[in-house]
């Protein structure tokens, strides 16, 4: 397996000026006065240009790519189509990346990467192929978790806490696009807290946005650190041609952090669920629900229209919309509470609401609802419950 390597190069050039000086033969004829000749002015020389850092962080980047790549490998699938008798043909599906998480052999990759595979196969660095179990996927955070032999091999790749990242920091990503394996981008951090659309339509946020080049292929492998430790899983990308445009999102390492032992454990992650049906508003909006007679304070939130029986938000006491009024064509629902906050955390949209769920909640843990219910505000506790129909 050929290893790329990418060198950040740094030249310098130093320009030195020599002054030479010559010492005359002395005269004893004797000579008239001369005033003495002015002393040339130089102009400063420029300081040489640094090349340590330069050369040190190409370092770097050489050392996290021979640490890591051994243990990323290209995921390739196999799904079953169907030839014009109706007769069930076993053919390759698609190609992926993906990481080592642990000794006991539990590979990371995308949820996208494995769907609908009827059989999976791993490939290292080293060139060895083996089968793959599907462990555990979620659709709705686009990971999945596939198992190998662990016997001999390389070291798992450690996880960094996304959370102390920096806009700017230096990354580097590691897959096969375009089925070339063993491939290495570097980039910087462009930025932070992005919300992608999952594969079951629902909305991942703490979404790490890269330029690093990252094209089909790419998906399910690591976005690492300088310090080779992982701090995404390569996902999606913006592009109109399909492929690399300079903007390509990452699933975050706390996202992995919070998910993918819950995989292994149980083959699933249980989402926290409170139970309502809700639009969100801005400005006009809110106009919009104060003609219509609702006392609202503020200028964007969550209009809760309904509340699903039983639910943890019914149990609680949240209240959907109550009646219905005519705005042009449309009937909009008023009257119910409007959310404005998840423990303490504000949220204008249902878009922040369903991803301050997802990050900060569990299962069974009890989160504060801040709501305005008839121009006043209040808080309101409900204990979560697992969102129904599983992955």
């Amino acid at each position: 397996m050929r290893k790329n390597r990418v060198a950040i190069a740094a030249a310098t050039v130093v320009l030195a000026a020599t002054v030479l000086s010559c010492t005359l033969p002395t005269v004893t004829v004797p000579s008239p006065t001369l005033a003495p000749e002015p002393t040339p002015t130089l102009a400063p020389s420029a300081p040489p240009l640094e090349i340590d850092s330069a050369a040190a962080l190409e370092e770097q980047v050489v050392a996290v790519y021979e640490r890591a790549a051994p243990a990323v490998v290209n995921v390739t699938t196999r799904v079953i189509a169907y030839d014009f008798f109706m007769r069930p043909v076993p053919q390759e599906g698609g190609t992926g990346s993906g990481f080592l998480y642990d000794a006991a052999g539990h590979i990371v990759t995308n949820y996208h990467v494995v769907e609908q595979a009827e059989s999976v196969s791993v490939s290292l660095a080293s060139g060895e192929v083996f089968p793959a179990e599907i462990v555990g996927v979620d659709p709705s955070t686009d990971l999945a978790v596939l198992q190998i032999d662990p016997d001999g091999l390389p070291q798992p790749i450690p996880l960094a806490d996304s959370d102390q990242l920096r806009v700017g920091q230096f990354v580097l990503a590691i897959g096969s696009p375009f089925r070339q394996e063993g491939s290495l981008t570097v980039g910087v951090i462009s930025a932070l807290g992005r919300i992608i659309e999952s594969p079951d339509s629902r909305f991942i946020g703490e979404v790490i946005q890269t330029d690093a080049a990252i094209n089909p292929g790419n998906s399910g492998g690591p976005l690492l650190d300088l310090h080779g430790r992982v701090i995404g899983v390569n996902s999606q990308i913006i592009s109109p041609s399909g492929t690399s445009a300079g903007i390509g999102f990452a699933v975050s390492s706390n996202t992995v952090e919070r998910v993918v032992p819950e995989l292994i454990a149980s083959g699933r992650y249980p989402h926290p669920w409170i139970g309502i049906e809700l639009v969100s508003f801005e400005a006009e909006g809110a106009q919009i629900l104060r003609d219509a007679g609702m006392e609202v304070p503020v200028d964007a939130g969550v209009l809760v229209t309904a509340v699903v029986p039983d639910s943890p938000a019914a149990v609680a006491g949240i209240r959907g919309s109550d009646r219905e009024v005519q705005f042009g064509t449309a009937r909009v629902p008023i009257g119910g509470d409007i959310i404005i906050a998840i423990n303490g955390q504000s949220t204008t949209s249902a878009q922040e609401l369903i991803v301050l769920l997802e990050s900060e909640t569990r299962v069974g843990e009890a989160a504060v609802v801040t709501l305005i219910r008839d121009g006043a505000e209040m808080d309101v506790t409900v204990t979560l419950a697992e969102r129904p129909g599983g992955p």
